[in-house]
């Protein structure tokens, strides 16, 4: 019998995840239809997914490999000014100046976390920080080159030529919701893809228990490594669509108060669990729109928020619902 109950378990387990997949996605690719009716706007639907996507890939490090990072941000803004210099001067192709902000924020993730790598716990926390805030001044002082304070500014994404097929993602938000959708999708196809396969295994043996996985042979800082440089591609992908979602960029993307908020939004929705992050960017999106046009004293809320969550859910806001579905999966 408890055999039985082991693979009805298990099967329950996964009619659950598959319900939850597909109802995310339905959640997503109909955003557009029915988010005037509950006093959002399509653009707020593209701020979601951006920073969810933000979230999600800086989860890849904290969630599933334990490490700390408060330096996302220097590559969201890396993302972000890539893809306004690319479209500023290089190219008139939306996609291609994604692609190049991208590419800049893996590179110099690549790059940086060569140095970092081999520190733990608080000091990688602030080494990641440091070099945020580097970045941050950079853009702030490099007028000629940044814009400064004002920002980089002059580009616009541009419409797809698909063949003989114009896709104004220009001037329709619709359109251009489907078109970050779309790079979602790839994202978390491919970081779901990593976490499943023998790589992400390790990765998660290192988040449990570092010194027995190094006692195994695994080669510990190589790996953190790769996950580090995973994570910024993904996040500096996350900055590129925020910058064309905008037609702009500026020096707060690097902020640590950017890198703050992609803490916030992976912890409120449960940072040990693969879409929790995009959950709490949700949360906090709406919040921040409907709070803002209140009160400038808007944050109260998310911080308030953010201690309850970390004081009586510590799995997120998402673990709160498979811990509801366990009690009925033991009783079966």
């Amino acid at each position: 019998m408890s055999a039985q109950t082991s693979v009805r378990s298990a099967e329950g387990g996964g009619n659950s995840a598959l319900l939850r997949l597909g109802g995310i996605w339905l959640v997503l690719l109909t955003a557009p239809l029915w988010i005037s009716h509950v006093g959002g706007y399509t653009a707020l639907g593209s701020r979601v997914v951006i920073l969810g996507l933000a979230a999600m890939s800086f989860n890849l490090l904290l969630g599933f490999t334990g490490v700390m990072s408060f330096g996302h941000a220097a590559f969201f803004g890396l993302g972000a000014y890539g893809a306004g210099f690319a479209l500023k001067f290089f190219t008139d192709s939306t996609p291609l100046a994604v692609i190049a902000g991208t590419v800049l924020g893996g590179v110099l993730g690549a790059l940086l976390g060569a140095l970092v790598v081999r520190r733990r716990g608080v000091y990688f926390a602030m080494v990641t920080i440091a070099f945020g805030q580097v970045f941050y001044f950079i853009a702030i002082r490099w007028n000629s080159v940044t814009g400064g304070d004002d920002g980089l500014r002059g580009f616009g994404r541009q419409p797809l030529h698909i063949g003989s097929w114009v896709v104004d993602i220009q001037r329709n938000a619709a359109l251009y919701y489907y078109f970050v959708l779309a790079f979602f999708a790839i994202a978390t196809v491919l970081m779901g893809f990593i976490l499943r396969s023998p790589f992400g295994h390790t990765l998660i043996a290192i988040r449990e228990n570092e010194r027995r996985a190094r006692f195994l042979g695994i080669p510990i800082e190589m790996h953190i490594w790769l996950a580090f440089v995973i994570s910024c591609v993904f996040v500096a992908m996350a900055g590129a669509l925020y910058a064309c979602l905008n037609d702009f960029a500026d020096p707060t993307n690097f902020n640590y108060n950017m890198s703050g908020t992609i803490v916030i939004m992976a912890v409120l929705g449960g940072f040990r669990s693969f879409w929790g992050p995009l959950l709490g960017a949700a949360i906090y999106v709406v919040m921040q729109d409907y709070l803002s046009s209140m009160t400038q004293n808007w944050m109260w809320a998310v911080g308030l928020m953010f201690v309850l969550v970390v004081l009586f859910f510590p799995r997120g806001l998402l673990g709160v619902f498979d811990k509801v579905g366990k009690p009925a999966e033991n009783a079966s």
